[in-house]
C-alpha cells in the first residue's frame, strides 16, 4: 500500500508488486502512483510478520527499513526489497531524550535492517518505530496503523482498505 503527500493532502492506494525486480523498480511504482508527489511511502506486510516500509521524496532520494532481515530469505519480494540493507543500528540513541528512551526496545527478536529513522521528520523517531516493531502482540498491520496515525495519513490509508 503507498501514500502520497502533496502539500498537506495524503492520498494512498493499493499498488502491485509482484513484476518488481530489484529496489528500484518498486521505487518506479512509487513514482507512477503520483509523479508530483512530495513524500512517497510503500508499506509492505508479509506474512503477518515482517513490515517494510520504503520513502521516496521529490521521486528521488529513496531510503528502506525492514522490520527484520529475517525476510529476506523467507521470500522474492522480502530479497528485492531488503537484501542490499545493513543492519540498522538501533543501540544508537540519544540517551538524552528521555521519550525515545521509554520508547526504546530492550532487546530485538528480530533483525531490523535500513534506515529506522526514515520517518522521523514526520513524527516518527527511529526509536519508536523500532520499539513498534518489536512490541509483543504486534502485527505489521498494527505497526502500519500507528504510523499512519501519527504521520497523518490514517484516514487515506483506512479509505483504500475499507474498499
Amino acid at each position: 500500500m503507498t501514500a502520497t503527500r502533496t502539500g498537506d493532502q495524503w492520498e494512498a492506494s493499493e499498488v502491485d508488486l509482484d513484476d518488481i525486480a530489484d529496489i528500484e523498480d518498486a521505487a518506479e511504482v512509487m513514482r507512477d502512483v503520483n509523479p508530483d508527489a512530495e513524500v512517497a511511502l510503500l508499506f509492505v506486510d508479509a506474512d503477518d510478520s515482517y513490515l517494510t516500509i520504503l520513502r521516496l521524496d521529490q521521486g528521488d532520494d529513496l531510503r528502506a527499513f525492514g522490520s527484520d532481515a529475517e525476510y529476506a530469505s523467507q521470500s522474492r519480494l522480502g530479497e528485492t526489497l531488503l537484501a542490499d540493507l545493513e543492519p540498522d543500528d538501533h543501540d544508537d540513541f540519544d540517551e538524552e531524550d528521555e521519550e525515545a528512551a521509554v520508547r526504546r526496545p530492550t532487546e530485538l527478536d528480530a533483525e531490523p535492517v535500513g534506515e529506522a529513522d526514515l520517518l522521523s521528520d514526520l513524527g516518527v523517531p527511529s526509536a519508536m518505530l523500532l520499539a513498534l516493531c518489536a512490541k509483543d502482540g504486534m502485527l505489521p498491520t498494527d505497526v502500519m496503523t500507528e504510523l499512519a496515525e501519527r504521520i497523518g495519513c490514517a484516514e487515506a490509508l483506512e479509505a483504500v482498505s475499507d474498499a
